[in-house]
């Protein structure tokens, strides 16, 4: 399935003409989705027809909070409470084929995947400069709640999240979205 993931990516991360960003190359993408296979409790959730058209995968972020490690500022209480209680579920990658025959493939493989791990939030980072991809993030739900640098490389990511359910979404009704991709931290 390797080479259908392969695609999936490649077809689902056509860069817009005049879009400066440069995405990962494929061969990267592969290589974190073998590093992220490895980790405790990974899944996949696929969507197909005749071929791949989406897929999530992911892994549940453990209580003791490392996976926010380089959060710029004050990691919002809720996430943090969420985190400690093992509620928290990072996503590796969401990818879906563009096809407008069926526009909710995303929302449907991202829940699949928070229900099976009976996750209350969804968490991911992106790229900074990844515009596209942060866009379409927010426009499934997810909210940017601030900046986050991981160590080795200079890239700065945003912090996203997806809330589940109407006590999740409350305990993070105070955190700000801003638009064109910014949150507490700025854009």
């Amino acid at each position: 399935m390797r080479e259908d993931l392969a695609d999936l990516y490649v077809e689902s991360r056509v860069t817009a003409p005049g879009d400066a960003y440069r995405r990962p190359s494929c061969q990267n993408f592969l290589n974190r989705l073998t590093t992220d296979m490895r980790r405790p409790g990974f899944a996949m959730v696929i969507g197909e027809t005749d071929r791949l058209m989406g897929c999530a995968f992911g892994f549940p972020v453990r209580g003791d909070g490392s996976w926010w490690f380089g959060f710029d500022g004050v990691l919002p209480r809720g996430i943090d409470q969420l985190t400690v209680s093992d509620r928290v579920f990072a996503f590796g990658d969401i990818l879906i084929r563009p096809h407008p025959q069926d526009r909710g493939l995303a929302r449907r493989v991202q829940e699949r995947l928070l229900t099976d791990h009976q996750a209350s939030l969804g968490a991911t980072l992106v790229d900074q400069a990844d515009r596209a991809t942060s866009a379409a993030l927010r426009s499934w739900g997810w909210l940017d709640v601030g900046e986050l640098r991981r160590p080795p490389g200079p890239t700065t990511f945003r912090a996203l999240v997806l809330p589940v359910g109407e006590r999740t979404t409350a305990r993070l009704a105070g955190l700000v979205t801003m638009p064109g991709g910014g949150g507490p931290g700025g854009p």
